[in-house]
């Protein structure tokens, strides 16, 4: 059985195979040919991990999942949360954030 992890980040892809049965074959967006960038507008890390799903269920027709991650600041109230990437600009690098 193949399933869809959304990302292409070979390190989640490696960390998740190594986690479950060699019955699943964890395959990344790149294996199925999805070079697009999925827009992440959702407002919360669960729904954008929803809407990374959906979409590729619903374009490509896998089966998948997906996660979301945040950095949440209880003194900030939870910012940045999905705006970690880019709290400090929609062009910021990681040492402006």
């Amino acid at each position: 059985m193949k399933l869809v992890f959304a990302t292409n980040n070979s390190n989640k892809i490696a960390e998740v195979s190594n986690l479950i049965s060699n019955q699943i074959a964890i395959i990344s967006l790149k294996d199925i040919g999805c070079n697009e960038d999925i827009v992440e507008s959702e407002d919360t890390i669960i729904d954008n991990a929803v809407l990374k799903a959906n979409y590729i269920k619903n374009n490509y027709g896998y089966d998948c999942f997906a996660d979301d991650t945040g950095l949440e600041v209880d003194f900030l109230n939870g910012k940045p949360g999905v705006y970690s990437k880019r709290f400090a600009g929609e062009n910021s690098t990681d040492e402006l954030n």
